[in-house]
């Protein structure tokens, strides 16, 4: 199967990895804290414009990739709506109970969602996992240790994938009948898992025995084959963030959508 996964390289992609990824913590605690539904509203818009204009992938792919997202905001808003609690009922119908706090805080909690959604997607499209990694030694002085352990790791996950195509192919050509119910779906669970937990196993022994060869847990001066540092695409990025946070502000103060504005009282 041939995926087409081109795309732009834009000035998201020219940030310090290690720096990205403490904004985006700092972005994820702070969203948390806020309970204004029309600031989370414009700060929701904020992160998929974003997303949309600076992420360089097609809008195409992204509203695939946003799909799981978009349910995750139907499932959490709607059972907050549903079964909230409230004092102005709005419709009531047996264990059905929608209130207007339950609405209001029922859309915030899926705004929410799809602010991480998109942040975190924003993070994923826009980071080459090895120039995380190596920003995070170099700046974050983590040991080249875990490190390499990780990025490893990730190499192995195509791997992984070639041999359950491979289990898959080999139980069809040897005539194993695909059943159906519950008994089919341990036979299966025991037929793919076992093989690929024992490889993995193997697998991971392998490359820990190489890396303790190679000193990768002795020594402590080493070279880097990429040179990760700060640009000012950083100050772009920060100054860029504090600009669509204070937008939101503004918007949420000057032009209301929702008639509340903190969803806890």
């Amino acid at each position: 199967m041939n995926l087409d996964f081109t795309h732009k390289k834009t000035w998201l992609y020219r940030i310090n990895p290690s720096l990205k990824l403490f904004v985006m913590v700092l972005l994820f605690i702070g969203v948390l804290l806020v309970h204004q539904l029309n600031l989370i509203l414009y700060i929701t818009v904020a992160a998929l414009l974003l997303l949309v204009l600076f992420s360089g992938h097609p809008p195409k792919r992204l509203a695939l990739l946003s799909i799981p997202f978009i349910v995750v905001f139907v499932s959490t808003a709607s059972s907050m709506i549903l079964f909230g609690k409230g004092e102005t009922t709005w419709f009531k119908w047996g264990l059905i109970h929608i209130t207007e706090e339950s609405f209001y805080r029922g859309i915030h909690i899926g705004f929410r969602a799809l602010v991480y959604a998109a942040l975190g997607l924003m993070f994923a499209l826009t980071t080459r996992p090895v120039f995380l990694f190596y920003s995070l030694m170099q700046q974050m002085k983590l040991s080249p240790k875990y490190a390499y352990s990780f990025m490893a790791g990730f190499r192995l996950i195509p791997i992984m994938f070639e041999e359950f195509q491979t289990i898959r192919n080999a139980m069809i050509v040897r005539g194993v009948q695909q059943q159906k119910g519950i008994r089919s779906f341990y036979f299966k669970l025991k037929s793919y898992s076992i093989p690929l937990l024992s490889q993995s196993i193997r697998r991971a022994h392998r490359i820990a025995v190489s890396m303790e060869a190679k000193r990768f847990s002795e020594v402590k001066e080493r070279t880097y084959y990429y040179k990760i540092g700060f640009s000012l695409f950083d100050v772009l990025f920060i100054v860029s963030l504090a600009a669509l946070i204070t937008a939101s502000f503004m918007l949420a103060e000057l032009a209301p959508i929702f008639p509340t504005w903190d969803v806890r009282h």
